[in-house]
C-alpha cells in the first residue's frame, strides 16, 4: 500500500500543501499520497485515530485552528515544538505513536537566508504580532543572532510574556505598537490584518535604509503589509509563500529522510 500523509485543518480547501508534496514526491522518487482533510474543531484527537485506522497515516501536517491544540495532544514532541507550544508536523509510527515537530521557524530562516540571500546575524528585527504564528519563529531567528528582537502587539503585555519565555536564547523584548523605537533591518508580520487588508499600525520611520519587510501570510497577489513595504520603498518587500514551501520541505525530510529542493517548487507555485 502506498504510503498516506495528510493535511488537517479547519477550512482546508485552500491548502497548497498537497501540490507541494506531490511534487516533492515526483522530485525525489518517493512513492507516496499526499491529501487535504477537513477535520472538526470537536475532539480533534478522536478524528485523527479515525483517520489514522482507515488510511494507516504516516504523517500529518497541521495547520489553522489546530496546532496549538494538537501540541497537547502529542506523545512525544521535538525541542523546538516544545519551545513554539505548537506543533505543524508529526511523525506517525507503526504503533501509532505520535511524534510532534514545528518546521514553521526553520522555514522562515531558510525562506530568508536561502532564497532571498538576506543576513540575520547582527540585524535589529521588529516581530508584529504575539500570537502562535510569532511563537514557532522566534527560537530559529534567535539562532541566527540577529542584535535584538523586538515583538510588537496591541496588547504590550501579551507581548512581553512572550519576550521573556525566550530570554535565555538571545536579546529579546515586547511592548506595544507606541513602544516601537528605533530603526528596524527585518519587519516580519505574524499577524492575520492581511487576510482582512489591513497593516499593522506601525510607521515607516522603523524601516531601516535596506530594510526587509516579510509577511507570513501569502496570496495569488500582493498581501497588504507587502502593499504597504513596496509603498514605503523597503528594500525588500516579501510574502511568505517560500517559507510554506520550507516547512513542507522540512516535514517532507522528516517524513522520508531526504531533503526535496524547494526552489523549483518555489517557482511553480509562482506560475
Amino acid at each position: 500500500m502506498t504510503d498516506q500523509y495528510a493535511v488537517i485543518g479547519h477550512p482546508i480547501s485552500h491548502s497548497k500543501s498537497p501540490k507541494i508534496h506531490q511534487a516533492f514526491a515526483k522530485q525525489t522518487g518517493q512513492s507516496l499520497e499526499y491529501r487535504a482533510i477537513d477535520i472538526y474543531p470537536d475532539d480533534v484527537a478522536g478524528q485523527i485515530q479515525q483517520l489514522h485506522n482507515a488510511l494507516k497515516l504516516k504523517g500529518l501536517n497541521v495547520t489553522v485552528p489546530f496546532k496549538e491544540t494538537l501540541w497537547s495532544l502529542i506523545d512525544d514532541l521535538s525541542e523546538r515544538a516544545d519551545r513554539a507550544g505548537a506543533v505543524n508536523t508529526i511523525v506517525i509510527s507503526e504503533s501509532g505513536n505520535l511524534f510532534g515537530d514545528n518546521t514553521d521557524g526553520v522555514g522562515l530562516s531558510r525562506d530568508l537566508l536561502s532564497n532571498h540571500g538576506l543576513t540575520i546575524k547582527d540585524k535589529r528585527i521588529l516581530l508584529l504580532g504575539a500570537g502562535g504564528a510569532s511563537r514557532g519563529v522566534i527560537a530559529p531567528l534567535l539562532q541566527e543572532a540577529p542584535t535584538d528582537l523586538f515583538i510588537a502587539n496591541r496588547t504590550a503585555e501579551k507581548a512581553t510574556n512572550l519576550a521573556n519565555d525566550f530570554q535565555d536564547l538571545g536579546a529579546i523584548s515586547g511592548g506595544g505598537w507606541s513602544d516601537i523605537k528605533g530603526k528596524f533591518d527585518i519587519v516580519i508580520n505574524a499577524t492575520a490584518a492581511s487576510l482582512q487588508g489591513e497593516v499593522p499600525p506601525i510607521s515607516a520611520a522603523c524601516l531601516a535604509d535596506e530594510a526587509a519587510c516579510y509577511d507570513m501570510m501569502y496570496g495569488d497577489r500582493d498581501t497588504a503589509f507587502v502593499t504597504w513595504a513596496k509603498a514605503h520603498n523597503a528594500a525588500h518587500a516579501l510574502d511568505g509563500l517560500g517559507m510554506l514551501v520550507e516547512q513542507a520541505a522540512e516535514a517532507f525530510f522528516l517524513w522520508r529522510g531526504i531533503r526535496p529542493e524547494s526552489q523549483p517548487v518555489i517557482a511553480m507555485l509562482r506560475q
